[in-house]
C-alpha cells in the first residue's frame, strides 16, 4: 500500500492538506497508468473517451456535445478528435439543419477498436479497495466538489 509522506519525502501541515496533495498526486498516478494502457493501441486516454462517448450515443453528436460529456474537460478537444479522424476512427459529417455546425461519428474502425481494447484497466487500478471503499471515496470526492 501507498504511503504519500514516503512516496514524496514530505511531511504535511494537517490532514487537508495531506489529502488534497494526495488526490493530486493519484490523479497523476492514475493519468500514467492510463497513458501506458492505451499506447499500444495508439490512443489517449482522451480519445478513448471520445470514443466511448460516441459508441454510447448511437447517433452523430456536435463538438461542444462531446465536450461537455468528456470526463476530462479538453481544450484541445478538436486536436484530439482531428487525430482520430486521421486514423478514420471517427468521421465528420456536415449538419443537416445548420451548415456551421459539424458533427461526429464513431466508424466502424473505430467501434472495432474499442472492441480490441480490454476492459480490465479500471478493475487494476482499484484491485487494492473494497467495494464499499469504493462507495466511500466517490462519496467523499462528490462532497469535495
Amino acid at each position: 500500500m501507498g504511503d504519500l509522506a514516503k512516496d514524496i519525502n514530505s511531511k504535511f501541515k494537517n490532514n487537508r492538506i495531506k489529502a488534497l496533495l494526495n488526490i493530486i498526486y493519484t490523479a497523476n498516478w492514475i493519468n500514467n497508468c492510463q497513458n501506458e494502457f492505451f499506447k499500444p493501441f495508439g490512443i489517449s486516454p482522451q480519445q478513448y473517451n471520445i470514443l466511448r462517448i460516441l459508441n454510447g450515443a448511437n447517433e452523430a453528436l456536435n463538438v461542444q456535445t462531446i465536450k461537455d460529456r468528456m470526463l476530462e474537460r479538453s481544450p484541445n478537444a478538436t486536436r484530439l478528435m482531428d487525430k482520430l479522424c486521421a486514423k478514420n476512427y471517427i468521421q465528420r459529417l456536415p449538419s443537416e439543419h445548420d451548415r456551421r455546425v459539424v458533427e461526429i461519428k464513431i466508424t466502424q474502425e473505430g467501434k472495432n477498436l474499442l472492441k480490441s481494447i480490454p476492459n480490465n484497466l479500471n478493475n487494476d487500478l482499484l484491485k487494492n479497495i473494497s467495494e464499499a471503499e469504493a462507495k466511500q471515496l466517490s462519496d467523499l470526492l462528490d462532497k469535495l466538489r
